[in-house]
């Protein structure tokens, strides 16, 4: 496969869930060209804040592991891709989720904000991109406004109801493997249950005792949120998957995942691919969850050939 830059005027990345660090990390190393970050953060009456931040030199979907790092932003070529990113509840500079609601609409209805600030800087349509947990946020985006989306990108969607038409076998195996992570959270010891969950999702370097204290903090900080969320990725209680929502997506869909990702992801992207009239297909090879992390340059060269010219 060629490598194809895109030369859409504004994408929108909908950030990575778990790992997502706010500011610019200590070992971080400039790009030739800037990109920005929105921030919104969410007050506690319900409104919203928009916190610019410029300069951020970061990857858009995470947080470098070290200085050597390219990042998918710098695979992408940022010079020709601005990207805009927003913090989750319970993520970054957004305050802890105060229970209220489905995290997945919430943080959706936030996005919307700054869906639509791009939509209208860019005069038109974006592209969405999101991974993990981020990329069913981005779905539900996109089914809530399909006029602002130019294209979607899901990257390990973990929307792990929909196996349940493909391989629903493994759907109990996932929530089979997830009682040894709810188990001790559920007991109180919410850093060893993050751990678990780090390792069975994570990029598997470094390991949790040499992360750096922030970050396993701000995993540890976000953990109460990832487990109220089984609702929505265990049984579609926002109702991504309801008859006719996926078909009636009109824009290019672009289903990606890693090789060596967890068993139940190929049922997923085979079910939701399955249901989208413009999905396309994309498997990484000798990647896991953290695709983006791990292989920016693989990743870089399947979105930039599938992003429409324009």
């Amino acid at each position: 496969m060629t490598s194809a830059r895109p030369r859409t005027p504004a994408r929108l990345a909908a950030r990575l869930t778990l790992v997502v660090l706010v500011g610019v990390p200590a070992a971080s190393r400039a790009h030739p060209l800037t990109f920005t970050e929105t921030t919104i953060v969410l007050r506690p009456d319900g409104s919203f804040q928009t916190d610019l931040i410029c300069d951020l030199d970061a990857l858009a979907l995470g947080a470098p592991q070290n200085a050597d790092d390219a990042g998918l932003v710098a695979a992408l070529g940022e010079d020709q891709v601005r990207f805009e990113a927003f913090d989750m509840l319970s993520h970054g500079k957004s305050p802890d989720w105060d229970g209220q609601g489905l995290l997945q609409q919430r943080n959706a209805e936030a996005g919307l904000l700054l869906l639509e600030a791009e939509a209208a800087r860019a005069g038109g349509p974006v592209d969405l991109v999101g991974h993990s947990f981020g990329a069913t946020v981005a779905l539900a985006m996109a089914e809530m406004r399909p006029d602002l989306v130019r294209s979607l990108v899901m990257i390990e969607p973990v929307l792990f109801a929909a196996a349940q038409t493909q391989n629903p076998e493994a759907l109990v195996q996932m929530r089979a493997d997830h009682q040894a992570v709810r188990a001790p959270y559920e007991a109180g010891d919410v850093e060893y249950a993050t751990r678990l969950f780090n390792r069975a999702w994570g990029t598997g370097y470094p390991k949790w005792p040499d992360l750096p204290e922030r970050a396993r903090a701000a995993m540890v900080r976000s953990f109460p949120a990832v487990m109220d969320c089984d609702s929505q990725v265990y049984d579609d209680a926002v109702g991504l998957l309801a008859p006719g929502a996926l078909e009636a997506l009109p824009m290019p869909v672009l289903v990606m995942q890693g090789r060596a990702t967890q068993p139940i992801m190929s049922a997923v992207t085979e079910a939701l691919s399955a249901r989208m009239p413009e999905a396309q297909v994309a498997v990484i090879e000798g990647a896991g969850h953290m695709v983006p992390v791990t292989h920016p340059e693989a990743v870089a060269e399947v979105i930039g050939t599938f992003w429409p010219e324009g």
